[in-house]
């Protein structure tokens, strides 16, 4: 197939506008968007096509309370490795959706997939967490092209969340998603209206 300048300028957009939304409202998540969302992932790239992301989508509300105490008790004691200013503007940036999302996932990775039989992996064992993780981009960029939001939360302890979701032996956790429609639009990553830091240019090498 053949794609025209439109296919590209979309694709431009939606990466422009892929942000980590950390607002959301409350609307529940039509079903249908929700399998579309899982079938998009499936399309994601993966070493030897092992593709060893598992998902749990979090329904329980037991289990999201616990997840959020894990969160806030990590983010309180990050909080204290910054100094008094940089301390009250982190504190401020409401690091997690996790109360308003009406979903919840989490991403592992399984050790040893049976699919492919270990192709591209036998020098790079970490290309299994790579996979998983751009599967978890996959998700991210069609979520945002059905006007839906991403939200990584990345302050948890691993094994306080494989403990809460009684994940199975050989699960590595990769990251826990909050996901819905966002509570506003703004192409502007949060942590540059925060004044928090600026994007900088990284540049490739010649060699």
């Amino acid at each position: 197939m053949q794609f025209d300048d439109s296919a590209a300028s979309t694709l431009h957009d939606i990466l422009r506008w892929r942000r980590d939304v950390r607002h959301f409202r409350t609307d529940a998540i039509p079903e249908p968007l929700i399998d579309a969302l899982a079938d998009a992932m499936a399309l994601a790239p993966s070493v030897g096509n092992s593709r060893p992301w598992r998902v749990m989508r979090v329904r329980s509300a037991t289990r999201r309370a616990a997840v959020t105490e894990v969160f806030a008790r990590c983010n309180a004691a990050a909080a204290e490795l910054y100094d008094d200013t940089e301390r009250d503007t982190y504190l401020g940036l409401k690091l997690a959706g996790l109360r308003d999302a009406p979903e919840h996932l989490a991403v592992f990775c399984v050790s040893d997939p049976m699919e492919g039989r270990g192709l591209g992996r036998q020098t790079m064992d970490e290309t299994l967490a790579y996979s998983a993780a751009m599967a978890i981009h996959t998700l991210w960029l069609a979520a945002r092209a059905i006007n839906l939001g991403v939200g990584w939360v990345s302050i948890l302890d691993p094994d306080e969340v494989c403990a809460i979701l009684d994940a199975p032996d050989g699960w590595r956790f990769i990251g826990y998603l909050c996901l819905g429609y966002p509570a506003s639009n703004d192409d502007t990553p949060l942590l540059h209206r925060a004044g928090w830091q600026e994007n900088t240019k990284v540049s490739w090498i010649k060699r």
